[in-house]
């Protein structure tokens, strides 16, 4: 089933949504060299008590963690720890939440760590988060779940790779519904599986994290003996870039973004939705 939200409850997972935005942008001033990824945690647990919010991965699943750090080649759920400190070059995406009221946020990004990156890696996170805007920019009422698959494939599969190859888009973990949970259905993949058909027809109300994991390399992943965390099988790094975002009425509204995502979405031609906050 899925959970179709009333407008005063969009507006409630807009609260959570923007305690999310600032967790990204104090975690992402916090990346630098020399910070350990347990460091990041704290940060994101200050955040949350400002806010007088919750965290909704603390737990999670016996998640032991505020927020997932997954840096280099982990794509997913690396938890953060006094062990990984980072290092200049280093990538690291960011997956964290917030619930507000009961209602959830969830969103990720990746950051550079210091400076002197592989013009790939550039690259890589590029491709990754306009591939998410892609997705976004696809949910239109009428539209189904399978149109923001493919527009988050098609995007990436035109995208030229530095040195030849396709980027690997990850098969086993994708985006999901959200709402009073953090995770709910629909299950959202990156790419285009036939077999599954076309899912549910969007319609205001109706709330997707969309999130793609795209490597340098394999699609195929492995979790490690911590049973948490997943990196890709051939060792190549990835990139993670979600945001969780509302269709309403007058459009896409991007909960997890601080401008609720009128900038970006102008750049497809779309108006964002007002924001109930504002």
């Amino acid at each position: 089933m899925v959970q179709i939200k009333t407008p005063e409850q969009i507006a409630k997972m807009r609260e959570a949504g923007l305690v999310v935005a600032a967790i990204h942008a104090a975690t992402r001033e916090a990346a630098v060299p020399g910070a350990t990824t347990k460091d990041l945690d704290q940060v994101a647990r200050k955040v949350l008590a400002e806010h007088n919010a919750k965290p909704n991965f603390l737990g999670y699943g016996g998640f032991p963690a505020t927020i997932c750090t997954s840096a280099n080649e982990v794509v997913v759920h690396g938890i953060p720890s006094d062990d990984v400190v980072l290092k200049d070059g280093d990538i690291i995406s960011i997956d964290c939440g917030a619930i507000i009221d009961g209602w959830h946020g969830d969103a990720a990004y990746t950051a550079f760590v210091g400076s002197g990156h592989a013009p790939e890696l550039v690259e890589l996170s590029r491709v990754t988060e306009e591939s998410m805007w892609a997705g976004i920019a696809a949910m239109k009422s009428g539209n189904r779940l399978v149109d923001v698959s493919r527009a988050i494939e098609t995007y990436i599969r035109r995208q030229p790779k530095p040195g030849g190859g396709r980027y690997g888009i990850i098969e086993d973990y994708g985006g999901h519904g959200i709402g009073t949970e953090m995770h709910m259905d629909p299950h959202l993949l990156n790419y285009v599986e036939r077999r599954r058909g076309k899912g549910p027809k969007l319609v205001p109300g109706f709330c997707l994290a969309i999130e793609p994991m795209v490597s340098l390399g394999t699609a195929k992943t492995r979790v490690l003996e911590d049973d948490w965390t997943v990196i890709t099988t051939d060792g190549t790094w990835s990139s993670h870039w979600e945001h969780s975002v509302a269709l309403t009425e007058a459009g896409p509204l991007v909960l997890t973004a601080p401008d609720a995502g009128r900038a970006k979405l102008a750049e497809y031609g779309i108006t964002a939705a007002p924001d109930p906050l504002a």
